[in-house]
């Protein structure tokens, strides 16, 4: 497997990197959006419904089956960021623009990002979706929880 090649712009934090991996689902460019991704073997996504997808081939073998029905319009929005020296983890609402025959259509996915710095600066290793629903859209984490 070909190892990927650099984000444009080398980017020097994970924001960057996230940034180029939105864009590059945005323009159904399987090589941009690869190049974001680290090349260590324990890569991981899970898309929506899917099953969980470990390394590289893996991971571009799926990719390169979505694009086959054109880009993915993929907005996020409400990024929360947790960051350390090495790591960078964003949690964040995807919004989704879907094609119908009314017309353009929106849904929400609730995606994690996982960013680790390496060598070739800092690098996706793992993306997990899942379908949003209202209250996760609300962020009800605003309210202390008490379980007694």
């Amino acid at each position: 497997m070909r190892k990927p090649q650099a984000p444009p712009g080398s980017p020097e934090n994970a924001d960057a990197t996230e940034a180029a991996f939105y864009d590059a689902l945005q323009s159904g460019d399987i090589e941009k959006l690869m190049a974001c991704w680290s090349d260590e073997d324990d890569i991981v996504c899970v898309h929506p419904g899917g099953a969980r997808l470990l390394g590289l081939a893996a991971i571009r073998g799926a990719f390169d089956t979505m694009f086959a029905n054109g880009a993915i319009r993929a907005q996020p929005l409400k990024v929360r960021r947790l960051q350390s020296l090495g790591a960078s983890m964003h949690s964040l609402l995807e919004r989704i623009e879907v094609l119908t025959e009314d017309g353009p259509r929106h849904a929400y996915v609730v995606a994690t990002n996982v960013y680790h710095l390496t060598a070739q600066g800092w690098r996706m290793v793992a993306h997990h979706a899942s379908p949003g629903t209202l209250p996760e859209l609300q962020e009800a984490s605003q309210t202390p929880f008490t379980l007694h």
